[in-house]
């Protein structure tokens, strides 16, 4: 009876050390709490995000020429981070990528914009933080059924803080819009309200594969670098986001592998084609002239914006992208 008394004893005594001093794992996350971020001050304080819908990957940086994309390859990834065999481990088609990259999960969601995603974004995420109003986030896009984006089928969130959005025919939530209608309407936003949390979806390249337009499939490609550089001028340009933002181009998903079903018309399973994309940053807490080969993918962008302007995210899968920063 001592003996059992003496152990019982012993083990209250151990568990109130572990729980006084902080040690051991937390029962909310289940990771060690050693391993809790300290705080970090960064200089971003807007992101833009670039999602040029749906180019292969073996159209842009995975030639060595990157023939088509001359400024992404020779202007502005020398000016931040480059990552190669960047992914989509998710869905491929285009409202299921976009949904991993705004809300740090996969999931499959209809593609035809009838369905909402099933967690918030980092859109909704941010303004309750900040406890900012709709026109501070916005969700721009060529394509209307995108409007998805800026609400969740969650009832914890659903319908509120709604980010602001202009997708599809003038900006009405329907159909498709050509991309030079998107990048105006674009820049009349960026200028007018300046807003801290911005997508934009330019579907060209995408429409075109569908459309099995070689040429202008190419053509688009170009064309879409060529904005990707306007929108980074218009940056630098800009006296409210000069030095204090943060640029990430990427994509929602690639294209079929060349002899892999139809090749580049389409998209939409597992092939390394349509998993394979790339991630370009630059902002002034980004690395210069840094190449990353793999090791990241959709889910990392939402979490690496919530470290970088401060707010909390706490249903994202993904990491944040330590590598790229200063």
């Amino acid at each position: 009876m001592i003996l059992i008394r003496t152990y019982r004893y012993r083990l209250l005594a151990l568990l109130s050390v572990i729980l006084y001093t902080g040690l051991g794992f937390s029962f909310q996350s289940g990771k060690c709490k050693d391993e809790v971020r300290p705080f970090r001050e960064y200089k971003t304080k807007y992101v833009i995000v670039l999602i040029i819908d749906g180019p292969r990957y073996s159209e842009t940086f995975g030639d060595s020429s990157c023939q088509y994309i001359p400024n992404l390859a020779n202007v502005l990834a020398p000016q931040g981070v480059l990552i190669k065999d960047f992914k989509n481990n998710g869905t491929t088609t285009t409202n299921s990528g976009h949904t991993a990259i705004c809300t740090g999960r996969y999931q499959s969601v209809k593609n035809d914009g009838s369905e909402l995603p099933k967690f918030p974004s980092m859109f909704q995420y941010y303004l309750h933080d900040k406890n900012l109003d709709s026109t501070h986030a916005w969700v721009i896009a060529s394509k209307g059924k995108l409007n998805i984006l800026a609400n969740t089928k969650n009832s914890e969130w659903k319908g509120k803080n709604v980010p602001s959005q202009f997708c599809g025919t003038n900006g009405a939530g329907e159909g498709y819009t050509d991309d030079d209608y998107t990048w105006r309407d674009a820049q009349l936003i960026l200028k007018k309200y300046h807003p801290e949390l911005v997508l934009i979806n330019l579907l060209e390249v995408d429409v075109n594969g569908h459309q099995n337009e070689w040429e202008k499939y190419l053509q688009a490609i170009k064309n879409t670098d060529e904005t990707a550089l306007e929108l980074w001028n218009l940056i630098q340009n800009d006296p409210i986001y000069k030095d204090q933002t943060t640029l990430i181009i990427t994509n929602d998903h690639g294209r079929h592998t060349e002899g892999h079903k139809n090749g580049f018309i389409n998209h939409g399973d597992n092939c390394e084609g349509c998993r394979t994309m790339y991630f370009v940053g630059i902002g002034p807490d980004f690395k210069k002239n840094q190449v990353i080969n793999g090791g990241f993918d959709q889910l990392d962008i939402s979490a690496t914006i919530a470290e970088m302007l401060h707010f909390d995210m706490p249903t994202t899968r993904g990491q944040i992208i330590e590598l790229i920063f200063n």
